[in-house]
């Protein structure tokens, strides 16, 4: 009898495990899924239809690309539906453009590109999305779905390279599939801390079922087992990649999860900033993030009276000429103070790992991404009150609780009257003559008496961005474009193009090292094209200065470092711009010089100032590692 029962039992397991085996069988190769839903053959729709509708219903109005064949189908199908597809050409020119969309309209940036090197391409600048915290969703083409690994053309395991840089990654099986996994990444790419997120579209999911059956129809009869098999096995495939594809299915948007100070956080807080004398706000990129309006934000400071430095998209919160608003001598300032609100500002490279500030002052940080929040915390700085969640909001909450509570005047006073003081010097800086060419910082300062209130500045560059960063002044909030804490040259043409796309009223202006001009100078073929004239103002010093300025006195050598006065003008008309030279004679005359490319600019024309500049000392010391 026992042997018996050991019998019955291992045929009982081994029953079991073959019904199971055969289950997950059919649910992998989708006979289940195909019992219930059909394969409706004779349709013409494609799933870049899907992709499309999906898109519009979240409201994306643009699609930068560089088209390939892979993703094809979305491009048109998005332009059927109205969704404007802005092609560039560079494929990482289609995400930085993407990116400043994203930053810019509070939604979420989308760029489509080919597979294989068109998403190579890439990297860089999704990597500095991430670095940024935009939120931007970057669609990439892929092999076809049984030919993944087969040595496809432009194959290449692409999940890898998007898993360090992304949020969210999905590679798409089946039709049915994109409607759901673009409204996850949509949402997911908005949540908590924003980011880019990732997903591949085989093209084999993309194309109509027609197309794609006859790649997948065998050119002769099977013979034999195994053939009929094979074929069996590709009929199957087809057939559960479109299976329920077009059933009607839910386009909304998801919901979208943002992390929040509680009460207690809040009242925390709001004690300490009602009991300090020398409070000091740092604002940085996250305080411009939805959903609270950046003006809100600007409204929600004013009256607490608390002197504000202002890094990253958080530059021109505060209008130009505000009182609170403090350009200089901020490491003097966060010695002095005794509270210090880090609104979305982190403790890395930029406040020197935490070091600067002030052992003895109360800190209160505030961050959506817990590991930007406590950044060197084990080392340089300990936070007095540390708060995940959204700074914008909290701002609001913090000056809604204090109302009627307002900074000592003189503490904001004396550190405007040390401004004054900084920026009289960094002026009589700009009436130096240079040894050669024009003098950079004479230069900014005209540019920025001169810019339009409405204008927007994209900064792309190292040493002459650096100094302008310095000089120009944004007009409002949301006007002002850096790559962020990657320092990402390159970014310049994708930044104004997505800019001037949301903002078509505003004067666009990029402010280029002679440099990084190099990476994205084709786009004013792009501008162009798409009718988005920018102004682009190049300080061409024949030189990576930056770079230049430590390396010839550490290691005396300049190799690798200089340039040329190249004649950028010209390569600006050839891609159906306007481009003007500028150096030391044209001095007297560069006021009407820039007011003529304004107006240029206001007439459709894509316009580049190539002005020859020389060397001053004015940022000696500044990092360049």
């Amino acid at each position: 009898p026992t042997l018996d029962m050991d019998i019955s039992v291992v045929l009982g397991c081994s029953l079991g495990a073959a019904l199971g085996g055969v289950i997950l069988a059919f649910y992998k190769l989708g006979l289940l899924y195909q019992l219930f839903h059909k394969t409706e053959r004779q349709s013409p729709r494609h799933g870049g239809e899907s992709v499309a509708d999906v898109l519009r219903a979240h409201g994306i109005k643009f699609v930068f690309t560089l088209v390939g064949g892979h993703i094809s189908p979305i491009l048109v199908a998005c332009e059927k539906l109205g969704i404007r597809i802005v092609d560039t050409r560079h494929e990482a020119t289609a995400v930085f453009a993407a990116d400043a969309v994203a930053r810019l309209s509070g939604t979420v940036g989308v760029a489509a590109v080919t597979a294989g090197p068109g998403l190579t391409n890439t990297v860089t600048a999704v990597k500095n999305a991430q670095m940024a915290e935009s939120p931007l969703l970057l669609i990439g083409g892929a092999a076809a779905t049984l030919l993944q690994g087969r040595g496809a053309l432009q194959d290449i395991d692409q999940m890898s390279l998007f898993k360090p840089l992304c949020k969210f990654c999905a590679s798409v099986r089946t039709v049915r599939e994109i409607v759901p996994t673009v409204r996850k990444a949509l949402a997911v790419a908005q949540s908590g801390t924003p980011g880019p997120v990732f997903i591949e579209f085989p093209i084999d999911t993309l194309y109509p079922y027609h197309v794609v059956e006859k790649e997948f129809a065998p050119k002769n009869t099977p013979k034999g087992l195994m053939g009929k098999i094979i074929a069996w096995y590709l009929r199957n495939h087809l057939s559960n990649l479109f299976a329920g594809a077009w059933e009607t299915r839910d386009l909304s948007p998801l919901p979208v999860h943002i992390p929040h100070a509680t009460e207690d956080e809040v009242q925390r807080c709001v004690e300490l900033v009602s009991r300090a004398k020398k409070p000091v706000i740092l604002l940085g990129s996250q305080a411009t993030l939805p959903p609270t309006p950046a003006d809100d934000v600007r409204k929600a400071l004013e009256p607490l009276g608390i002197p504000c430095f202002l890094g990253g998209m958080s530059r021109g919160m505060l209008g130009k000429n505000s009182p609170l608003h403090i350009r200089q001598n901020r490491r003097d300032a966060l010695k002095d103070a005794d509270l210090v609100l880090l609104a979305g500002t982190v403790c890395d490279f930029r406040l020197s790992y935490g070091r600067v500030l002030n052992r003895r002052s109360k800190i209160i940080a505030v961050n959506r991404d817990r590991s930007q929040l406590l950044k060197n915390s084990d080392m340089f700085w300990k936070p007095t009150v540390a708060i995940q969640g959204d700074a914008g909001s909290f701002l609001l909450r913090l000056s809604k609780a204090l109302k009627g509570h307002r900074c000592p005047e003189e503490w904001p006073r004396s550190l405007k009257e040390g401004d004054a003081i900084k920026e009289k010097a960094n002026r009589s800086k700009a009436d130096e003559k240079t040894e050669r060419h024009l003098n950079p910082l004479s230069v900014l300062h005209r540019v920025d008496e001169l810019l339009a209130e409405d204008s927007i500045i994209v900064a792309d560059g190292g040493d002459f961005v650096g100094s302008a960063a310095y000089i120009m002044r944004p007009r409002g909030p949301l006007r002002w474009l850096d790559p962020g804490a990657f320092g990402t040259l390159g970014v310049g043409g994708g930044f104004a193009l997505g800019a001037k796309l949301c903002r078509p009223e505003s004067e666009v202006w990029i402010v280029y090292g002679d440099g990084s001009l190099g990476y994205s100078v084709a786009e004013f073929d792009t501008f162009t094209r798409h009718k988005t004239p920018v102004i682009a103002l190049v300080g061409n010093d024949a030189c990576w200065s930056q770079i230049s300025r430590e390396q010839v006195p550490m290691l005396g050598s300049n190799v690798a470092c200089g340039l040329a006065f190249t004649d950028y003008h010209i390569v600006a008309d050839g891609y159906g711009g306007k481009g003007y030279l500028i150096g030391r004679e044209d001095e007297s005359q560069l006021d009407d010089i820039i007011k003529k490319a304004q107006k240029e600019c206001r007439e459709g024309k894509a316009v580049l100032l190539n002005v020859l500049i020389g060397k001053t000392n004015f940022r000696e010391g500044s990092i360049s590692v």
